[in-house]
């Protein structure tokens, strides 16, 4: 394991990693039955050599901001090493935002440099607004020979001649922003520094520790919080081996399973909930005196393991369903939002311990971990080492809002001190999560505190970011809650949004408006769609400068109104 509190930066731990394994393999690049490209620790630090030299050629300062916009492949990783070493801050951006979406945060962020693929860059400049980014020079991968770039470069001829510089940075600079919703509303760019990587690092490899015989197979975007954290720095510092997919069909992961001998891999709670569902109706197909040996064997498995895993034990008591997750799996890791127990159990029952945990963006990656020694599978975990929590305001069951202190917390958000003061207050970050602490030390999740709900894809989606899709509806005025946030319930998992309409004076929301909401819910994509729209009927509570005060007019709706008044899409 390295020792990450003596360094300083990414940049210089990322630099390390390269030499001390340089003979062993750090990325493969599939495409469908295609292997793009395998490389070396060594081959990888000199495919990036000439990236750093052209980066510090044409000007690129330490701090200068660089935002990557692009798909899970050996460029995004080349690209983010190659702006570390090079002493600049790394802006990963969701390459599945709108065009618009995404230019919003590139100005917000104040990015100068952008690295993104063709087809992203062909829809950025065909969006209003794009000309008046800060951006001095733009790169692009995998554009076709005649293509016109407006301007850009092509990523595979920009490269530079002789050694780079390498820059220093400290530990309280600023490695990445990242961002942790849309812009709709207002852009929360969680400023993370190099010591936040660094300790979030420590401390989940210390929980889950890599190395060169792990093989982990990354589907989830390289840009999400958990894959940059345990797809990319934990595994590279470590020695492991990254297999990324050009493609995410299920026939071509499940051979990656096979092809790559994978042990390690991390999904959000949909992939997860899919998985099961095939194993399931696969169970369910095979004939009763097989099903009934099954269940006989899996609760079997649960009482040989119940203080701690044995996969090789659970291969031999169910080698047909190991087989089909390749023969090699050691661990899946869930994250992004809830998961239900009962999934949970479901797969530690057929041997393929999933490890939950409980984090946020602004956390750096994760605040708890179950560790599974032993299996919890109603708990997201205990706190990380290094990390504390604790429960504010706790009510006469201990429930309270989730408060996270260490040094994985961010610095602050970017440009908002206001939103900073209210979310780090003495040095604890208030999550806006409600939960207790169970007399082992771990944590359950109940509520949430705050106006948002979160996917089982792993979306924040923030109710202020989806009511720009229904501006111009010919109603008074209008706005959108997480049912949630108005009317709490002590669970998480199948969350909504709901509209809240008022009708013009004298007049009633009518079957024409209901229509139009339908109409512009069916153009949003799934995971932003509200699901039920309530009538109001009194003026919406306002500051001087005409914005609605969002928590007076919650309170008002919840002492008037209740979830079966809601009409649901």
């Amino acid at each position: 394991m390295p020792e990450l509190e003596r360094y300083q930066s990414l940049g210089e731990a990322l630099r390390d990693a390269l030499e001390r394994w340089a003979d062993y393999t750090c990325l493969i690049e599939a495409d469908r039955e295609r292997e793009n490209c395998r490389l070396t620790y060594r081959e990888f630090k000199e495919r990036a050599r000439p990236l750093v030299c052209a980066l510090q050629q044409q000007g690129f300062a330490p701090d200068e901001r660089a935002a990557i916009i692009m798909t899970n492949q050996s460029k995004w990783l080349l690209s983010a090493y190659a702006i570390f070493y090079a002493g600049g801050v790394l802006v990963p951006l969701d390459y599945k935002l709108s065009p618009r979406e995404q230019i919003e945060l590139l100005r917000h962020a104040r990015a100068s440099v952008l690295i993104t693929e063709f087809p992203f860059w062909r829809a950025l400049r065909q969006e209003a607004g794009w000309r008046e980014l800060p951006l001095r020079m733009v790169l692009v991968t995998e554009a076709p020979p005649e293509a016109d770039l407006g301007g850009a470069m092509r990523w595979e001829e920009f490269r530079g001649e002789g050694e780079p510089t390498f820059i220093p940075r400290r530990r309280q600079d600023i490695a990445c922003i990242v961002y942790s919703s849309g812009t709709g509303g207002r852009p929360k760019g969680c400023v993370l520094t190099h010591e936040n990587y660094l300790e979030q690092c420590r401390s989940l490899t210390a929980v889950y520790p890599f190395s060169p015989e792990v093989r982990y197979l990354s589907i989830l975007p390289t840009h999400h919080a958990i894959d940059f954290m345990v797809g990319f720095i934990g595994p590279f510092v470590c020695g492991a081996t990254v297999v990324h997919l050009r493609t995410l069909r299920p026939e071509y992961i499940r051979e990656a399973f096979l092809r790559y001998k994978i042990t390690h891999m991390t999904v959000v709670p949909m992939i997860l909930k899919n998985l099961e569902r095939g194993l399931r109706e696969r169970f369910a197909a095979l004939p009763w005196q097989k099903r009934a040996l099954l269940h006989v064997l899996m609760r079997l498995n649960r009482w040989l393991t119940r203080r701690r895993p044995n996969v090789r034990l659970s291969r031999r008591l169910f080698p047909a369903v190991h087989r089909a997750f390749g023969g090699h799996l050691e661990l899946l890791i869930v994250g992004g939002a809830f998961t239900e127990p009962s999934t949970l159990q479901f797969f530690y029952d057929l041997g393929i311990p999933v490890a939950n945990g409980y984090g946020l963006t602004e956390a750096c990656t994760a605040v708890t971990v179950n560790d599974l020694k032993p299996f919890r599978a109603d708990t997201v975990g205990k706190p990380l080492p290094g990390v504390e929590v604790k429960i504010l305001n706790p009510d006469a069951e201990g429930i309270g809002e989730v408060a996270v202190r260490g040094k994985n917390v961010m610095s602050h958000y970017l440009d908002d001190p206001e939103l900073t003061a209210e979310t780090l207050v003495d040095g604890w970050l208030l999550t806006g999560d409600l939960g207790r602490i169970d007399e082992t030390g771990h944590l359950h999740l109940v509520g949430r505190k705050k106006n948002m709900i979160v996917t089982e894809g792993g979306k924040n989606i923030y109710p202020e970011d989806v009511e720009a899709f229904f501006e111009g509806l010919p109603v008074k005025e209008f706005c959108i809650f997480a049912a949630n946030y108005l009317w709490p319930e002590r669970r998480l998992g199948r969350e909504s949004l709901v509209l809240i309409l008022h009708a013009p004076p004298g007049e009633e929301i009518t079957e024409a408006v209901r229509r139009q909401v339908i109409e512009r819910n069916r153009r949003l994509p799934e995971y932003k769609r509200v699901h039920g729209y309530l009538i109001w009927d009194r003026d919406f509570p306002r500051t001087t400068s005409l914005k609605i005060k969002r928590k007076a007019l919650a309170g008002e709706i919840r002492a008037r109104r209740s979830r079966a008044d809601v009409l649901w899409l």
